[in-house]
C-alpha cells in the first residue's frame, strides 16, 4: 500500500458508518484480520460490530494477570453472547511471579518502571499474538475523545510496529455515540476496569506508541 492509497482509504471511509468501515476492513484482509481487546469500557461497541462482519473474528486479549475481578466477568459475559472467537495471550511470567520479584506495580511518577512493566506483561504477548495470527487488518477501537496522543490518529494507517494495516471504525464516535450504541443493542458495560501498565487515561501502555516497538525487544524479567 502506498501513502495515496492510505489517504484515499482515509476520505473514502470518513462519511461512513463504523458498521461500513469495519466490513471494510474484514474484506480488505483475505481472511486474515484481528480485533484487540482489553474489555474496557465501551469494548462491547467494537466487538459487536466486529463480530457482525466476520463472527468468527480472532479476538486478541492481553490477560496480564491484573484486571479486576469486574473485568474477567465482562470479558466472560461479552464471550458467551457475542460468540467471540477469543484468543488470551499470557505473559511469560504470571502477576504473582512478577510482583514476588519486584513488589508492586509502578506508579505513574516512575515512567521508566511503568514501560518495562508494559514492555513485559503486555506488549511481549501482544507482539506473540500478532506473529502467531498473522493478520493483514488490525480492527482496534482507539478513539480521538480518549486522550490526547489519539487526537491526530487516521481510520487507516499502516502500523510501524506490527507491519498491518490498522483500522479504527469508532475513531470519531464520542462517549454518548458509544453510550446509545450500547443501549440500542442492549450490550453491558464495565466500569471498573483498570490498566496497570497506563496508570491513567492520559498516558499509552506501549501498543499504540513509538517507544512500544524497543521496549518489548527485551523482555527478559528484570533481576531484583
Amino acid at each position: 500500500m502506498t501513502p495515496d492509497s492510505l489517504a484515499r482509504w482515509n476520505r473514502e471511509l470518513r462519511s461512513r458508518s463504523p458498521l461500513e468501515i469495519t466490513r471494510w476492513a474484514v474484506a480488505q484482509a483475505g481472511g486474515r484480520a484481528v480485533l484487540s481487546t482489553n474489555f474496557r469500557p465501551y469494548e462491547a461497541v467494537m466487538l459487536h460490530l466486529a463480530t457482525q462482519a466476520q463472527p468468527d473474528i480472532p479476538v486478541l486479549w492481553v490477560d496480564h494477570g491484573y484486571n479486576r475481578p469486574a473485568t474477567y466477568r465482562h470479558a466472560e459475559q461479552l464471550r458467551t453472547r457475542l460468540g467471540l472467537n477469543l484468543k488470551p495471550y499470557l505473559p511469560a511470567v504470571t502477576a504473582a511471579h512478577r510482583d514476588a520479584l519486584h513488589g508492586s506495580v509502578p506508579g505513574l511518577d516512575d515512567e521508566a518502571g511503568l514501560k518495562k512493566f508494559s514492555a513485559l506483561m503486555k506488549l511481549e504477548p501482544f507482539q506473540r499474538g500478532l506473529r502467531e495470527l498473522a493478520p493483514t487488518v488490525w480492527l482496534t477501537a482507539l478513539r480521538r475523545v480518549q486522550n490526547a496522543g489519539r487526537a491526530d490518529l487516521d481510520l487507516v494507517s499502516l502500523d510501524p510496529h506490527f507491519g498491518v494495516l490498522k483500522v479504527s471504525p469508532v475513531l470519531e464516535w464520542s462517549d454518548q455515540q458509544m453510550e446509545a450504541y450500547l443501549t440500542e443493542h442492549a450490550l453491558p458495560n464495565e466500569w471498573d476496569y483498570h490498566d496497570p501498565a497506563k496508570a491513567d487515561e492520559r498516558r499509552e501502555c506501549g501498543l499504540h506508541a513509538a517507544w512500544g516497538r524497543a521496549a518489548a525487544g527485551s523482555t527478559a524479567l528484570p533481576q531484583p
